[in-house]
């Protein structure tokens, strides 16, 4: 239903980490970036948030993207891993920064 000019935001889980917290299995990233090329081709602009990097930054997750479909990719550092710290129990979580990716058609 976007229209040319609108902007649409996509936060779909995470595929390094959120299918096993949000029980987002049958989620289809392939099928969003379907959408968003689709979306993109009657000029609505497209924000997508998804996996960035882990382990401090020396892991940037690998994703199937489309060559050319975002313009842009913004890499937002946001602090310490939410799964990291269920699986760290309480332990020290030094070195486990994380950075999400935001991913722009415009």
């Amino acid at each position: 239903m976007a229209k040319p000019g609108d902007l649409v935001y996509c936060d779909p889980p995470y595929r390094h980490s959120q299918s096993i917290l949000y029980g987002a299995q049958s989620f289809s990233l392939e099928n969003l970036l379907s959408v968003i090329e689709r979306c993109k081709s009657r000029g609505v602009f497209v924000a997508l948030s998804i996996d960035g990097t882990k382990r401090s930054g020396d892991l940037i997750c690998d994703l199937p993207l489309p060559k050319g479909l975002f313009i842009r990719e913004v890499f937002i550092d946001v602090g310490k891993s939410m799964l990291k710290r269920f699986q760290m129990g309480g332990r020290s979580l030094e070195g486990e920064t994380v950075a999400d990716r935001l991913l722009l058609t415009y």
